[in-house]
């Protein structure tokens, strides 16, 4: 497997840039990427999320299996195995708890996070939706992620954490990125209409515009 030692430094490498980000905490968030056809990387369960290697990140097939079984595999790992299965189209699946965005996942309904505030965002990001709430490490959790992952690049687990879906690790830490920024924004935008100032997002026409830049 040391093969995949430049892919699975990648993921060690933008798991500790979450960490210095501070997008995620030492034991929470988990970071995939496929490798090839039938295998897929992904960060350990119970290690320090702040200064992973090569070496702590796990390799597992497509079928499930842990082709490194000193390394204990993350309790959202069916989350991840689904999604990157489910979507040819993407690479790379970036699971954290970033404060605000995470915040906003306590809210009941829709997203409430302001994704059409700046055109970089949206762009990116896309429209922001929220899955129901199921207990962490479930099938159930797992089926439902990648039930809404089919149509949505950017998505809020309830009273969880935050799940982006992208082509490449570097895409993956920007959604998160941005997710995080478009929460910050939206706490302050809201913060400004006690001011008598009213937040002004994308149009229909704009988006338009945006969605067809893609």
């Amino acid at each position: 497997m040391d093969k995949f030692y430049e892919e699975r430094n990648e993921v060690a490498k933008t798991m500790n840039r979450l960490f210095a980000r501070g997008l995620t905490t030492v034991s929470g968030g988990n970071i995939s990427f496929r490798l090839n056809d039938e295998l897929f990387c992904i960060t350990p369960s119970a290690l320090d999320k702040s200064c992973l290697t090569a070496d702590k990140i796990a390799i597992v097939g497509f079928d499930g299996t842990n082709y490194t079984p000193e390394l204990k595999l993350s309790i959202e790992m069916e989350i991840h195995r689904l999604l990157l299965i489910t979507r040819k189209d993407i690479n790379a699946v970036v699971h954290s708890h970033p404060i605000y965005a995470s915040s906003f996942s306590t809210i009941e309904g829709e997203n409430q996070i302001l994704s059409k505030l700046t055109a970089e965002a949206y762009y990116f990001m896309g429209n922001i939706v929220n899955v129901p709430y199921h207990l962490m490490g479930t099938k159930p959790l797992a089926d439902e992620v990648a039930k809404y992952g089919e149509k949505y690049d950017v998505m809020l687990m309830q009273n969880h954490g935050a799940i982006v879906l992208a082509k490449d690790l570097l895409g993956g830490f920007d959604k998160m990125d941005l997710l995080e920024r478009a929460a910050q924004m939206t706490v302050i935008a809201k913060q400004l209409e006690s001011f008598g100032c009213k937040p002004k997002e994308l149009n229909k026409e704009q988006c338009k515009e945006i969605e067809d830049m893609r």
